[in-house]
């Protein structure tokens, strides 16, 4: 009798692919300071790294934001450091002041457009998918609610951004996905009914002014980056008035100290 064949040697099954690693979850400093850097970027000339003094302005102006917040310097610090941890900014010195720039397109492995779509998400939180569109338009061309969501597909499957009522009808609501647990499970009770017929905002607006959407899309954001000119003035003069005060109190303490 013939000895039976040897078997043949099984295949060792592929390993696992390595499970992505879970988001980070953001408090509302830090998802406000990482849009801002973003919006900054792609909307201002001087977009480049920003300073503390910068950041701080750019929180806590009032327009494009959701809620006003009154951040203060060292609340803006102490979120940078949190982000610095997590990867999200990295600091650069050697100039006359420290700069803060975001790392968000490596570390979220995210294109142009979809870093446009998730800034304009931690600027305001939840939002329509109309209002979204409309926002994120200021920094990245994005022509019309399908290919929002084309670009939000992706973003949604990794859990970057969250749907808080069904999908594929007006007025569903988008939020980004770097909320706590408990806080996200309060906005979907919130928003679970959603869904309602609702125009975007700037398309209905346009077609019954006879103006072409483009053009309003154009003059908001421009209206956008003056209202933030106008804050960081008011926030440079306000500085300035600080400065003189203290100036004077020092003539003034120098005066007496010299009999005059």
């Amino acid at each position: 009798m013939s000895a039976d064949p040897s078997p043949s040697p099984q295949t060792a099954p592929p390993a696992p692919a390595p499970a992505p690693a879970p988001l980070p979850i953001l408090n509302v400093a830090e998802r406000r300071i990482l849009g801002v850097m973003v919006e900054k970027a792609k909307t201002t000339s001087d977009g480049g790294p920003m300073t503390v003094n910068a950041l701080v302005t750019g929180s806590n102006q009032k327009s494009n934001r959701d809620p006003i917040l009154n951040l203060s310097e060292m609340d803006i610090e102490e979120a940078l450091q949190r982000a610095q941890q997590k990867g999200l900014v990295s600091k650069i010195t050697g100039g006359r002041v420290e700069r803060w720039k975001h790392l968000l397109y490596d570390a979220w492995r995210v294109n142009k457009v979809e870093i446009a779509v998730l800034a304009e998400l931690l600027l305001r939180g939840p939002q329509t998918e109309g209002e979204l569109r409309s926002r994120a338009s200021r920094m990245e061309d994005i022509s019309d609610i399908e290919t929002l969501r084309t670009i939000l597909k992706p973003l949604t499957q990794r859990g970057l951004a969250v749907y808080l009522s069904p999908q594929g009808k007006r007025g569903t609501m988008v939020t980004h996905g770097f909320h706590a647990p408990a806080e996200l499970e309060k906005l979907r009770t919130a928003h679970s009914a959603g869904g309602a017929d609702e125009e975007e905002v700037v398309p209905r607006t346009a077609a019954v002014a006879g103006v072409p959407v483009e053009r309003v899309e154009a003059l908001e954001a421009r209206l956008t980056a003056a209202a933030a000119e106008i804050t960081a003035l008011r926030t440079m003069v306000a500085e300035l008035q600080g400065q003189m005060k203290t100036l004077a109190e020092e003539l003034r303490a120098l005066k007496e100290a010299l009999g005059a």
